[in-house]
């Protein structure tokens, strides 16, 4: 690719994407390119920084958040990530938006833009299906979506990926959203049965919970007999989805374990309370062995290593299919010295 221009990968070339490739196998490169890329973190090939941002509290409560991380020598990628609860309501905008850059780690130039509101709706179905096939027992059963929004759809395929799923059990606390679930869960509809909360505690095998609750509203689960949970949607201080007594019961392990102090379930924690982190795991595969009797918790608050997987995976993609759009988005006229050469007549 040009060094020049700069690749805009946009909604319809991610659509385009999705065609060639198939979602199925989509997800199944994305679970790959996650896992390599975090046994890359752990043997120092790639760097991550703790996500940052900002808080918002007017005019809506929400999040916006940047997310950076380095493969040595080939990528810096950064996602720009917003959370605000209101969208699908007020706006008929998902409640996350983000996008991903990508720059050259040699020269710095911006190599990709991604829109990244699809691409981390699948990497963190992926990383839940990571997670699940390290601590969960490989014969569960029976899955149980603890709220039905966009999310629960993302996890739902990728969990389907690795393990073979008899019944899917929903709730939510919005009719609406049970009902339409099985129509946007496509191929796995047929399996879908809208159960009190109650009822899905008790008969789900691996639960994941995946809501909008407010910050001081939750806990959302009372409970669980499930052998494995996924906290998905605990991502802003002071919101949480499990209560402290059933995070106690069980070994928590966080994808990381100071972001999760800051924004996850594992904030309810002290540090002697939490247990290994999912790249503890990876660089020591025991740890998860000695776990996969035990009640245990995934609590995802989401990687910057995970994005840097994504924009390197639709990078690859876009071009192997031919879409994307290249900018002149740089100020380049061929001579690194004159800062005015690219103005129409080089005069200012």
């Amino acid at each position: 690719m040009r060094n020049d221009v700069t690749r805009v990968i946009d909604a319809e070339a991610v659509a385009a994407i999705v065609s060639k490739v198939g979602l199925d196998h989509l997800y199944d490169m994305a679970i790959d390119r996650l896992m390599a890329v975090m046994t890359d973190s752990v043997q120092g090939l790639v760097e991550l920084r703790e996500r940052d941002g900002f808080v918002l509290t007017t005019p809506h409560r929400g999040l916006v958040e940047w997310m950076p991380a380095l493969r040595h020598g080939s990528t810096v990628a950064v996602k720009m990530v917003s959370y605000h609860p209101h969208n699908p309501a007020k706006y008929l905008q998902p409640t996350i938006l983000s996008t991903l850059y990508g720059f050259d780690a040699a020269s710095g130039h911006l190599r990709a833009i991604v829109d990244a509101t699809f691409a981390t709706a699948i990497r963190t179905g992926a990383a839940s299906a990571i997670a699940s096939r390290l601590l969960a027992d490989p014969s569960s059963s029976v899955l149980g979506l603890v709220g039905c929004g966009a999310q629960a759809v993302t996890q739902l395929h990728a969990l389907d990926r690795v393990f073979d799923f008899d019944r899917v059990l929903v709730s939510d606390v919005e009719t609406e959203a049970e009902n339409g679930f099985a129509a946007r869960a496509r191929g796995a509809g047929a399996r879908v049965e809208v159960v009190s909360l109650r009822e899905l505690e008790d008969r789900a095998d691996l639960i994941c919970t995946a809501t909008s609750v407010a910050v001081g509203e939750g806990p959302v689960l009372a409970d669980a007999a499930a052998g494995h949970v996924n906290a998905v949607g605990s991502d802003m201080p002071g919101k949480i989805e499990l209560p402290i007594s059933l995070l106690r019961k069980r070994v928590v392990c966080p994808d990381h374990r100071g972001q999760a102090s800051r924004e996850g379930e594992c904030q309810q924690l002290v540090d002697g309370e939490i247990g290994p982190s999912v790249l503890d795991m990876i660089a020591r595969p025991e740890l998860a062995a000695g776990l996969r009797d035990r009640p245990t918790v995934y609590d995802s608050t989401g990687l910057a290593v995970q994005d840097l997987a994504m924009i390197e995976l639709f990078e690859e993609l876009a071009s192997e299919c031919g879409v994307g759009v290249d900018i002149a988005i740089e100020s380049n006229s061929g001579d690194p010295r004159d800062p005015y050469a690219f103005l129409a007549g080089s005069q200012v």
